[in-house]
């Protein structure tokens, strides 16, 4: 006999646990089906410690540039203790606090894998083999995350590269890293790795890194790293990796026939949705793809709008907080509220936590232009503010902002510098809700902030 439910959430990352505890919320019985770690990639093999990685040798760069700091600072960084610290952050790779959470939420916690069998049913299969049947008598969320890309280079999978989970979950230093990769990802674990003690090497195939954001924000970066002792290559491919038995020294022979040699090679070059063996050809659809859905998140090519997709399994935003957002539409949908998922296409924010930082809403120039509209950028430098001088000597940054002539309001906002990541929402906000300029004009930023420079984009816009 199947289990019934009025929902089925499959997969308990960020956005299948908010769906769920959304619905749960409403009044509707949810099971949430997992088979790893209740809290998904985000809590233990990404944000999460990647964030615990970096905090450090963020400190350590702020401290640098603080006078009657920087004369009393000892050489280097206990990587043992930011190891620690990373462990107890993701609470030793265990789940038993989420699993409380879930409970508290009126969640049904499955153990297992979470398979289509057809219409609103799901079979899970323990580790153990045994088996249980559940039937959603409204919806199925399907919330299965995403995997690393690795591509098809000769000897890379045999070489047993780290991806993002190893890449975070190191239990020791490796002296010398290669990373492959020139996104969020690659930027970040770079930078953690080498902030303790490791000589790294990024090896990009494009010309610069963080190819979606504005041309200065991937600049800034390289030239961070390379001022912290990487050695960045752009426009250059891996063609080949050699490391016998997947153990002891990797060679990576790039494009140019230069070998380099490393203790480990870190893969950062994408993720596709972890969709495939989920039955989604049970339901008349194609795994190992995104789930197409609609701006309520359903599935599309499903009879009878059952089927829901959150998070990166639709690859509409493969981004944690998108898909938490998306997760709420689909806990309202379900609920029978009236709701419709746009954020996630027109006001994404993201942060990439290096030092220095990158923050970005919305549109750049080069995406604004290409759909169409009147754009005017305005750019001012974050030295220009008193905010920072205080922060920090010495310390810069630039933000820009790409503007709807036609309208006069912001569609995008880009910023580089020390901990930026705070001053994001500003933008987010007038991003989402479309606030006039002339209406920001009377946001008065506090003195002595780094948000002064908005006043200062306002005056060099004219205002």
């Amino acid at each position: 006999m199947a289990e019934a439910f009025d929902v089925v959430v499959i997969g308990a990352g960020p956005a299948g646990e908010v769906a769920g505890a959304r619905a749960a919320e409403a009044g509707l019985s949810v099971a949430l089906v997992e088979h790893e770690l209740l809290g998904g990639e985000c809590s233990y093999w990404a944000c999460i410690p990647s964030k615990a990685l970096l905090r450090p040798g963020e400190v350590r760069w702020l401290a640098e540039h603080a006078a009657g700091v920087r004369e009393k600072l000892q050489a280097g960084i206990d990587a043992r203790a930011v190891l620690d610290h990373r462990d107890s952050m993701v609470s030793h790779y265990q789940d038993d606090s989420q699993v409380k959470w879930a409970e508290d939420a009126k969640l049904k916690v499955v153990r297992g894998t979470g398979k289509l069998t057809g219409p609103r049913k799901v079979r899970v299969e323990s580790k153990d083999g045994a088996v249980r049947e559940l039937e959603a008598r409204k919806a199925v969320v399907l919330a299965t995350g995403s995997r690393p890309r690795i591509p098809d280079i000769p000897g890379l999978k045999d070489a047993q590269p780290w991806d993002n989970r190893q890449g975070t979950a190191a239990r020791q230093v490796p002296k010398r890293l290669v990373v492959l990769g020139g996104g969020a990802v690659a930027v970040e674990l770079a930078q953690a790795w080498r902030s303790l003690g490791s000589e790294v090497t990024l090896v990009q195939r494009g010309k610069g890194l963080l190819s979606r954001a504005e041309p200065f924000a991937g600049a800034q970066v390289a030239q961070a790293l390379r001022d912290s002792g990487a050695r960045v290559l752009l426009g250059m491919t891996a063609k080949r990796v050699q490391r016998p038995g997947g153990k002891g020294e990797v060679t990576v022979t790039l494009a140019n026939d230069e070998q380099v040699v490393a203790d480990e090679i870190l893969v950062a070059m994408g993720r596709v949705p972890r969709t495939e063996g989920i039955g989604l050809e049970t339901v008349g659809l194609e795994g190992g793809k995104p789930v197409e859905v609609d701006d309520q998140l359903r599935a599309k090519g499903v009879d009878g709008g059952w089927l829901y997709a959150c998070g990166d399994a639709n690859g509409r935003n493969l981004l944690t907080h998108m898909g938490k957002y998306q997760a709420r539409m689909v806990g309202d949908v379900i609920a029978g509220k009236q709701a419709r998922a746009w954020a996630d296409a027109k006001a994404t924010p993201q942060v990439v936590f290096t030092h220095p930082q990158v923050a970005s809403v919305g549109l750049t120039e080069a995406k604004a232009r290409e759909a169409g509209l009147p754009v005017r950028t305005v750019e001012k430098q974050l030295q220009d503010v008193s905010g920072t001088s205080l922060l920090g000597k010495g310390l810069t940054g630039t933000v820009k902002w790409v503007v709807d002539e036609q309208r006069r309001v912001l569609v995008g906002a880009t910023f580089t510098g020390p901990e930026v990541g705070e001053m994001l929402h500003a933008a987010t906000i007038a991003v989402a809700g479309e606030v006039p300029l002339d209406t920001l004009w009377h946001a008065v930023p506090s003195f002595p902030t780094m948000s002064e420079v908005w006043l200062k984009l306002l005056e060099a816009y004219g205002l």
